[in-house]
Formats: C-alpha cells, sequence, structure tokens
C-alpha cells in the first residue's frame, strides 16, 4: 500500500491523498454459502442529511500507456512531425518505414524544417523513375507509410482530413493513400502533381479522403514513381467525426462522458514533472497551432508525444465533459533533478500566464492567444495541484509557499491543492478525521497488485467500499478520483486501468462500471444510515438522494456492497423521507462468477452492471443481495413512468 500525505494547514489550502492498496488476504473464487440475515436502517430526514460536495467525483487523465497519443487524441499518425528521433540529424525516424530498397530511395531526416520549433523534416531521395529504363521504379512506387498507434483504424464511409506540408525544388507526382497494414488494400487515395518551383518552398497541402472500406489495421502511405527529391515534415491525419467536434476519439470520450465527471485533473502525475526538467509538460510549448508545438519525449513512461493533447486540449475537453479542470502545475521538482530556487520565480510567472491563458480576456497577452484557437471566452478555472508526490522533497514546502503566495494574490478564487491491507479496509480510512482541518483531495485510488490483475471485479468491489467511506465522510473529503485512466492494450505501462482499447475497440474494466454507481453522487443529498449483521463484517452501505436536473425527477439510491461469500438476507427500512415511494423501483447489480474475473475484447460484457425492474417498493423491503457484489436500488420519488429511469441509466 502506497498513501502519501502532505498538510499545511496555515494556508487553508486541500489536502491530497495518493493511495494505492495491493493485494488481498483471500481467495478468488467464489463459491455456495449460507445465508446471512442483516437489517439496514436509513434516516432521510431533512435534519439528518447534508448535500455532498459539487466535485466530489471526477477523473483523472494521465499521459501514460498511450494514453492519449494514439488513444483519447484521435490523430492517426505517429511522430508526425518527424522530431521523435531528437534533433541531431540524421537520426531515426520511427515507426516510419521506407518503402523501396536502397538502390531506388533514400530516406533520412533533415534540419530543413519551416517550423523553428520543429527543425527536423524528412527528406526522400528517389533515385528510380518510370520513364528511365535503367532504374525503373516498382509498381507500387517507392516512398514511406506509418502504421499510426499498432495500426490505423479506417472505416467505411468515413472521411479524413489529411494535412503535410511538402518541400521540392522538382516537379512531384505524390500519391497519398490509405491502405492495409501490407499495401494490398486500397481504401482511399489522392494524388498531388505539380511542376518544377511549385513546391520551392514549403506549402501546406489539405485535402479529405473518404475511405471505401474498412480496415482496423491500416497504413497511411506516400509513394511516387518521378524521381528527386522531396522534403514531408508535419503529417496529419485526422478523422472527421470526432467527439464535439474537437478532436477527441469520438467512443473514449463518450465513455468519460457517461460517467459524468464534475471534474478533470490533468495533464498526469509523474508525467507532469517529467523524469527530468528537460522533459517535463511545459504548456507553453503545447499550445497554438498544432504544427508549431515541437513535442517531448515522455521519458517517465518511455515514449514520444507530439503534444497535440494539449493545455489547450485538456480545458477543451473538460468544457466538452461538463467538468471542471484540475491543472497540476510544474513545482520545480521532477523525478531525478530540480530547478536551483533562485529560478523559481520565473516558474510562478509561467504558471500565471498558465491560468491567464485559461482564464483572460480575449484581449489579455495570453487569453488572446486561446482567442485565436477558437475560445474566445474563458475557461472555468478554479483548480490548481502544486505538483504530484514530491512533498518529501527539501525544497516541495518552499516551493509551494512561494505558487500558493502568487496564485491566490492574482486570483483569490482559485483553490490550491498540496500534493501528497487492501482498499475495502480504508472505507473508514476519514471516519476519524478532524473535521476543522483542511479539505482532502484523494487525487488517485486504485487497487493494484496480482488480485487486480487487468481490473477484476473484486478490485472494483474494494474500490466501491472506498467511494463508500467518501460519500460518509464528504464533509471533509472534496473531490477524488481514480488513476490511471487509460491503457491501449499494446503497451500496458501499468495494470489495472478504466478504460481498455486499441485502434478500433474499447471497453470498460469492472472498475468503470463500479464508477457509474457513484456518477450521480456529486451534489446530491446523503442520508445517514447503518447496516448490520451478526459476525459478518463485510456490508457496506450508503442512502443517497440525487435529482435528474432535466426532468426535475428525485430519486432514493440505496447502495449495497456485500464482499464477503454469503448472500445477505436483507431487510432495508427508510424513515423520515418527506415523499412518498413510488410503487416502480430499479435494481442494479454488479458481481460475477469469479472474483478474479475480468473483461476483454473477447468478452467486453463479461462484469457489467445488470438492471431489474422491482414491481413492488416501499420504505420496508427484504431483498437477496449476493455474495461479492455492489447492488443498487432506484427508488423513485414522485408517481410518473419508472421507464425513464430504465432509459437514463442503461449501461451499454
Amino acid at each position: 500500500m502506497r498513501l502519501n500525505w502532505a498538510l499545511f494547514g496555515s494556508l487553508s489550502c486541500t489536502l491530497i491523498v495518493v493511495l494505492i492498496c495491493r493485494g488481498f488476504a483471500f481467495g478468488l473464487t467464489r463459491t455456495p454459502s449460507a445465508t446471512q440475515s442483516a437489517t439496514f436502517n436509513v434516516d432521510a430526514s431533512s435534519q439528518s442529511s447534508w448535500v455532498m460536495p459539487d466535485n466530489l467525483f471526477g477523473i483523472f487523465f494521465e499521459e501514460i500507456n498511450h494514453a492519449g497519443a494514439g488513444g483519447l487524441w484521435a490523430e492517426l499518425v505517429s511522430n508526425r512531425g518527424f522530431e521523435a528521433g531528437g534533433k541531431n540529424t540524421p537520426s531515426i525516424f520511427e515507426p516510419w518505414v521506407k518503402i523501396g530498397n536502397d538502390s531506388n530511395i533514400i530516406v533520412s531526416t533533415d534540419r530543413i524544417s519551416t517550423f523553428e520549433r520543429n527543425e527536423v523534416a524528412l527528406k526522400m531521395e528517389v533515385l528510380c523513375n518510370n520513364d528511365d529504363n535503367s532504374n525503373p521504379c516498382p509498381s507500387q512506387g517507392v516512398g514511406v507509410y506509418n502504421p499510426g498507434f499498432w495500426g490505423m483504424n479506417i472505416e467505411d464511409g468515413q472521411v479524413y482530413n489529411v494535412v503535410l506540408y511538402i518541400l521540392s525544388v522538382d516537379s512531384i507526382d505524390l500519391s497519398v493513400s490509405l491502405t492495409s497494414s501490407d499495401g494490398s488494400q486500397n481504401l482511399a487515395q489522392h494524388t498531388i502533381k505539380a511542376d518544377e518551383q511549385e513546391f520551392s518552398s514549403w506549402t501546406r497541402v489539405e485535402f479529405e479522403l473518404e475511405s471505401s472500406g474498412t480496415n482496423s489495421n491500416s497504413r497511411l502511405q506516400i509513394t511516387t514513381s518521378k524521381c528527386g527529391t522531396i522534403w514531408l515534415d508535419q503529417v496529419s491525419v485526422m478523422p472527421s467525426d470526432t467527439f464535439m467536434g474537437h478532436g477527441f476519439r469520438k467512443e473514449l470520450a463518450s465513455m468519460l462522458a457517461d460517467l459524468k465527471p464534475r471534474f478533470l485533473r490533468f495533464p498526469g502525475g509523474s508525467y507532469s514533472q517529467g523524469g527530468r526538467l528537460a522533459n517535463a509538460f511545459r504548456w507553453k510549448s503545447t499550445v497554438g497551432s498544432w504544427e508549431k508545438r515541437p513535442g517531448h519525449f515522455n521519458d517517465v513512461w518511455n515514449y514520444w508525444t507530439d503534444d497535440g493533447l494539449g493545455f489547450y486540449e485538456f480545458l477543451q475537453l473538460a468544457e466538452d465533459l461538463g467538468a471542471l479542470p484540475v491543472w497540476v502545475i510544474h513545482n520545480g521538482i521532477s523525478l531525478n533533478d530540480q530547478i536551483n530556487p533562485s529560478s523559481l520565480p520565473s516558474f510562478v510567472e509561467d504558471v500565471l500566464d498558465g491560468i491567464e491563458f485559461a482564464r483572460g480576456d480575449p484581449d489579455s497577452t495570453w487569453g488572446s492567444v486561446r482567442a485565436e484557437m477558437g475560445h474566445p471566452n474563458p475557461f472555468e478555472l478554479k483548480f490548481i495541484s502544486i505538483g504530484n508526490q514530491e512533498c518529501g522533497n527539501k525544497n516541495y514546502k518552499a516551493n509551494y509557499l512561494k505558487f500558493y503566495t502568487a496564485i491566490k494574490a492574482a486570483y483569490p478564487d482559485i483553490k490550491v491543492y498540496t500534493s501528497s491491507s487492501d482498499m475495502f479496509s480504508k472505507a473508514h480510512l476519514f471516519d476519524k478525521t478532524s473535521r476543522n482541518g483542511p479539505k482532502a483531495f484523494v487525487s488517485e485510488y486504485a487497487v493494484t497488485g496480482n488480485d487486480a490483475g487487468k481490473g477484476t471485479l473484486v478490485a472494483a468491489l474494494a474500490e466501491a467500499g472506498f467511494l463508500m467511506g467518501l460519500e460518509r465522510n464528504s464533509d471533509i473529503v472534496e473531490m477524488a478520483s481514480c488513476a490511471p485512466l487509460f491503457v491501449n492494450n499494446n503497451d500496458r505501462r501499468f495494470n489495472p486501468d478504466v478504460i481498455v482499447f486499441n485502434s478500433n475497440m474499447q471497453f470498460g474494466t469492472p472498475s468503470y462500471w463500479m464508477q457509474q454507481f457513484f456518477k450521480y453522487s456529486n451534489s446530491a443529498t446523503y442520508h445517514p444510515s447503518t447496516i448490520q449483521a451478526s459476525n459478518y463484517p463485510s456490508l457496506l452501505a450508503s442512502a443517497i438522494t440525487w435529482e435528474d436536473t432535466d426532468s426535475n425527477r428525485k430519486y432514493l439510491k440505496l447502495k449495497i456492497l456485500n464482499y464477503g461469500s454469503k448472500v445477505v438476507s436483507l431487510k432495508m427500512s427508510i424513515s423520515g423521507l418527506e415523499t412518498e415511494i413510488s410503487s416502480g423501483a430499479l435494481k442494479t447489480v454488479l458481481t460475477s462468477n469469479k472474483l478474479s474475473d475480468e473483461n476483454s475484447f473477447e468478452e467486453p460484457h463479461k462484469v457489467i452492471p445488470v438492471m431489474t425492474n422491482i414491481s413492488r417498493a416501499g420504505e420496508k423491503m427484504s431483498v437477496a443481495i449476493a455474495p461479492y457484489s455492489l447492488t443498487s436500488f432506484d427508488l423513485l420519488l414522485e408517481s410518473h413512468d419508472f421507464r425513464i429511469l430504465i432509459d437514463q441509466q442503461k449501461f451499454i
């Protein structure tokens, strides 16, 4: 287990808790068991209830597992600016691959780019020529191809926006196409022809490709059969159909939206710090036109990112999700080095510039940059997290104080956070915490270790118990988010994760579906409750009233976690209600045959919530709770068609 705390109470800041739990002391199979009786009593009176924080549950994005590059960010070309090999030339240009042999084409990198911060371009010296019988080009031509991120998903009838920059003193005849991985299936093609001098200076070319077929393992191919020298730079292929039209992969962003997160923490933890200062996330390098962004090496997780998913895009994503952005700033301390304290003022000023970019008027220095990018209105940036998990560093407290003082002086409304046996047992972690201290932000929670696998039922249930504890202590716990959020199945750097994807498919792990049970907890009314069972300490429960703001309908949600091996015969009693319960109710259960069960591309719905109607609902009910399960009951507090709730709550 890892649990990091940092506390500076005199600053009225908010405590951040990072909680990663490992391992369990029980087996991972379910066996038939006896029935256990229990009672569940809910006090729903307004006198004893309280409203939970507006932003209690959110999500935390980190560029890990190729979560953004080749994932949430929909760019299909990997290393689109040819910068991943470094500034020295010649250098490697992976994953680009040469088409043809050394007798008909030479491909290398060259520092000739038109972009000041992106000096490297790709140089193709075509030696063959179909007009020359002594050295004709192969029938398919010569050139380069890019396989994207373990294959590009190209779909029939879909339109893809292509941009590339070309330089050549010779006449050119280029074919730009989307093909299968071996080049045999041509899905879409565009030809670029030009006389001499037309591309004698760098020229931007943009066009659309409409696919005539589907292939989830496609590639972008640029070929020619005409001799000459051609330079290429900033080659991009983006699907035209993205989430909210803002460049996010539609299916993945939609899964985030379905969680109804109230905040988005970004751009990461260790990724934000960088293994070295030289490779930390620097927001100014990630704004402006994408062609001018230099990109950087993600040295913590060991891959290149072109920073197409930059500071502006994170702010836009939060807005698209209806979530508040939480920016994790660099505080001058990376994993393996740190700045000299004398240089700190420039880092503080950089953060203030970033806040101005997000919140400043469109005619301010940095607000104007945001406006030029297409967002004249300010973003709703209200939360800043100073650093990641470096509280033990000797310079952290002094650095924190300087950042805190400067931010609060310029933006008094911004809230500033400090950085900082099994998960089920942590359900009572905050029960005895002082109610007079700073609020807590649980920035990263997860169950890891062998029992967690790649995302098991038992890990999800343990996390559910922890979240119930956060609900119960939501008077002092202000915000919470799990991590990591995404994993590309081809690049697993960390297990488990919430959402798994490859080029064309995605699924939620049991932890993702568990979080669906808590997506209406933000701003909900919490009702005190007790659940009791003799010699059976494996039950947890919570009760909230939540409102559908679109229909103004209210529901009483009762959640019961059975973290033991017995079927529980549960008698539920609700007192203090000021509104009658409708006769209809919706029961939702998350469980499976084995505690070790996981979802997969072959069985994406193996562990998902199952919903059923309950015809007789009231203030007293007797129900059976399955072993190792999370169960919720949504009781309608008004009389109308209950099918509306079923449509609203459906999971797949």
